[in-house]
C-alpha cells in the first residue's frame, strides 16, 4: 500500500485561499443581491426612491452608448438642456462605467443596465478589498473578508446605493493602494507608475471625489506613517518616483478632459454655499442608518437615525457596539504604530466629515474645520458628508487587522470572546434591501419613431413639465430611446449661481416658470396675449419642435393650459401620451426643412 504523497504547506496555503476566494464571491455576490433585491423583483416597474439621481444615471449611460455607437463628444451632450447642451466632465457622467458598459446598454436598455450596475459595483468593491487585505494586510482569509465585506456593505455604502453607484464603485481604490504599496516595495518607477496612472485616470472617468478622497488619505496616511516608523522612510525614494511618473502620464491623459470640465462649454466653478453645511452629526456614530438591519428590528425608539443630508448621504452610522470594539482594537493592537495612523486617519476624516459645523442631533456644538477647507479651490465642490467614506474603508482595515491578530496570537477564549463582539458590533449593520418605488413607464412616442415626423436635425423636444430636478422622469424616458432627440430643460449641474457656482437647473424662463407653478398649485391663471408672446419667444430660443407629455401629476389642468395659451390642439398618442406640434405656430410651416 502507497502512502499518500504530503503536499508543501505552500500548496495547502494556496488551495485554502482558493477556497475562501470562492467564499468571497458567494459573500459579496449575496450581499449585493440583497441590497438590490426590491428593485430586481419588478425590472421595469420600480425605481429608487431617489428616483431624481437614477433617471439622470440612466441618461449618462445611454449617453455613453451613443459615444460609443455615434461618435458623439464624451465631454459634452446637447441631448439635454437644448441647445446649450451639459458638461458632462462637470457632472457625474460615469465614462469609465458607461462606456464599458455601452454594449449592456445598447442591448438591454439603460435602465435594466443601471441595476446590474449598481448590483456589480458592490461585488467588485468588496472582491477589491478582500484581494488587497488578502494579499498584503493579513495573514487570515477570514479576517480579509470580515474587513472587505465591511469596506463594501457599510451602512454608508449601502445608503449611497441609493442611485450613487459612482460613490459605491470604489473597487479601483483597494487596487490604487495596492499599487502604491508595491511601488514604496521596489525601484521599477516607470512600471508602477504606469500601472497606477491607469487606475488614476479610469477612476477619474468614475468618480473625481472619490479619487481626491483617496489620495488625500493616502498623504496623510504615508507621512504620519513615514513620521512614526523611521523604517518606512527608506521607501520613500522608490515611492516618490513611481508617483512622478504617474503624475507625469495621469497629467497627460487627464488635461483635455480636465480642460473641457473647467474651461469648457457650461463650466462652473464650485457649487452653492449650502453644499459644505451636508456634514454628518455625532450622534450618527452611535445611531443606526436606515438600510440596517438594526432598524428593521428595533423599536422605533431605539432605531431613529441620526440627522443627516438625505436618506442617500446616510454616510457614518456605525452603532455604539462597533464604535467600542474599534476603540478597542486600537488599544489592545496600540503597540503597532501603523495601526495607530489608521486610527488617527479615520478620526480625522470622521471629524472632517462633520461640515462647516459639529452638531449633536442637530444641534450645531461649534464649528468643523471643515468651514476653513470649503473656501478652497476644488474642496468647494465636495460633500463633506462624504469624506466619511475614508473612515468607513480604514475601519475595514482595523476590522480585518484586529480578527487576524485575535485568530494568530489570542488565546482560544480571549479569540472567542473577539469574535462575539464582532458579531454583536457589524449583525445591526447589516444591510436591508434598497427601499423601491414605482416607475413611471416611458411614453411610446420617444422609441417608436412617430415624433421623426414632427423634430427636424437641430431643433428639440420640451416635455411638459419640463426637466427639473422634482421632474426627473424625461431624462430616464429619453435614454430609454436612445437619446434620439434633444430636449430642453434637464436635471444637471451648470453655471448659473453667484459667482460662477453651479446649480442643478438652467436658469428659468417665462414658460417653464409658468408651467411649474401650475403643477405645483394645480391653478391655471387667466392667459393673456402677451403671455402667449412670451411662450413663443421661448420655443424659439429653445428651437423647439414638439412638446411631449407622459405620465405626470395634473396632467388634465397642464393639457388644457398648454393647448389655451398657444392655440394648438395636442395628438393623443395612446395611455397618457399627448404631443403638440408646435412647428407652424413658431416657424410657419409644418414639414419643410427648417433653418
Amino acid at each position: 500500500m502507497t502512502a499518500a504523497r504530503a503536499e508543501p504547506p505552500a500548496v495547502t496555503g494556496a488551495r485554502r485561499l482558493r477556497r475562501w476566494d470562492l467564499a468571497a464571491v458567494a459573500v459579496m455576490v449575496s450581499g449585493a443581491l440583497t441590497v438590490v433585491w426590491n428593485l430586481c423583483r419588478d425590472v421595469s416597474g420600480t425605481m429608487n426612491v431617489n428616483y431624481a439621481d437614477q433617471h439622470q444615471f440612466e441618461f449618462f449611460l445611454a449617453h455613453g452608448a451613443a459615444v460609443v455607437r455615434e461618435g458623439r463628444n464624451p465631454f459634452h451632450t446637447t441631448a439635454m438642456n437644448f441647445p446649450d447642451g451639459v458638461n458632462t466632465m462637470a457632472n457625474t457622467s460615469v465614462l469609465g462605467l458607461s462606456l464599458p458598459l455601452s454594449p449592456l446598454t445598447m442591448t438591454i436598455g439603460p435602465h435594466a443596465t443601471f441595476l446590474v450596475l449598481l448590483g456589480l459595483v458592490f461585488v467588485l468593491t468588496g472582491l477589491a478589498w478582500y484581494a488587497l487585505l488578502s494579499r498584503t494586510v493579513v495573514a487570515s482569509p477570514v479576517a480579509a473578508l470580515v474587513g472587505a465585506a465591511w469596506c463594501a456593505f457599510a451602512p454608508g455604502m449601502v445608503s449611497h446605493g441609493n442611485a450613487h453607484p459612482n460613490l459605491v464603485g470604489q473597487f479601483l481604490v483597494p487596487l490604487i493602494v495596492w499599487q502604491v504599496i508595491r511601488a514604496a516595495r521596489r525601484r521599477r518607477p516607470w512600471r508602477d507608475g504606469a500601472v497606477l496612472a491607469l487606475l488614476v485616470v479610469w477612476q477619474a472617468f468614475i468618480n473625481e471625489e472619490i479619487l481626491l478622497f483617496t489620495a488625500v488619505g493616502l498623504a496623510v496616511f504615508t507621512g504620519l506613517a513615514a513620521a512614526v516608523r523611521p523604517d518606512l522612510r527608506r521607501r520613500a525614494r522608490p515611492l516618490i518616483a513611481a508617483l512622478a511618473v504617474t503624475a507625469l502620464l495621469a497629467g497627460a491623459a487627464l488635461a483635455y478632459p480636465l480642460w473641457w470640465q473647467f474651461a469648457g462649454p457650461q463650466a462652473y466653478h464650485g457649487l452653492g454655499a449650502h453644499i459644505p453645511t451636508y456634514g454628518n452629526d455625532l450622534a450618527s456614530l452611535l445611531t443606526y442608518s436606515t438600510q440596517s438591519l438594526a432598524s428593521a428590528v428595533l423599536p422605533e425608539h431605539l432605531a431613529t437615525p441620526a440627522p443627516a443630508p438625505n436618506q442617500t448621504e446616510e454616510t457614518a452610522y456605525f452603532g455604539p457596539p462597533l464604535v467600542l470594539l474599534l476603540a478597542g482594537l486600537v488599544w489592545w493592537l496600540r503597540r503597532d504604530r501603523t495601526v495607530l495612523v489608521l486610527a488617527a486617519v479615520t478620526v480625522l476624516f470622521g471629524v472632517l466629515s462633520c461640515g462647516t459645523a459639529i452638531s449633536w442631533w442637530g444641534r450645531p456644538l461649534l464649528a468643523g474645520p471643515w468651514q476653513a477647507a470649503s473656501r478652497l479651490p476644488i474642496l468647494d465642490s465636495v460633500v463633506p458628508a462624504r469624506l466619511a467614506l475614508v473612515s468607513i474603508a480604514v475601519a475595514g482595515v482595523l476590522l480585518a487587522l484586529g480578527a487576524d491578530r485575535a485568530r494568530r496570537v489570542a488565546p482560544r477564549p480571549a479569540a472567542v470572546a473577539l469574535g462575539v463582539a464582532y458579531a454583536v458590533a457589524l449583525l445591526p449593520t447589516v444591510p436591508t434591501p434598497l427601499a423601491a418605488v414605482p416607475r413611471h413607464r416611458t411614453p411610446a412616442v420617444l422609441v417608436n419613431g412617430v415624433l421623426d415626423a414632427y423634430v427636424t436635425p437641430g431643433h428639440a423636444i420640451m416635455f411638459i413639465p419640463p426637466t427639473r430636478v422634482t421632474v426627473p422622469e424625461p431624462m430616464g424616458w429619453l435614454a430609454e430611446g436612445g437619446l434620439r432627440y434633444a430636449m430642453t430643460g434637464g436635471y444637471f449641474l451648470g453655471p448659473g449661481g453667484d459667482r460662477g457656482r453651479g446649480v442643478s437647473a438652467p436658469p428659468g424662463r417665462f414658460f417653464d416658470t409658468w408651467l411649474y407653478d401650475i403643477r405645483r398649485t394645480g391653478y391655471v391663471p387667466p392667459i393673456t396675449a402677451q403671455q402667449r408672446a412670451l411662450a413663443v419667444a421661448d420655443l424659439r430660443h429653445w428651437r423647439v419642435d414638439a412638446l411631449v407629455m407622459g405620465p405626470t401629476r395634473r396632467s388634465g389642468r397642464l393639457r388644457g393650459a398648454v393647448t389655451r395659451l398657444l392655440g394648438v390642439t395636442p395628438q393623443y398618442s395612446g395611455a397618457e401620451d399627448w404631443v403638440w406640434n408646435v412647428r407652424p405656430l413658431l416657424w410657419g410651416h409644418s414639414h419643410a426643412p427648417l433653418p
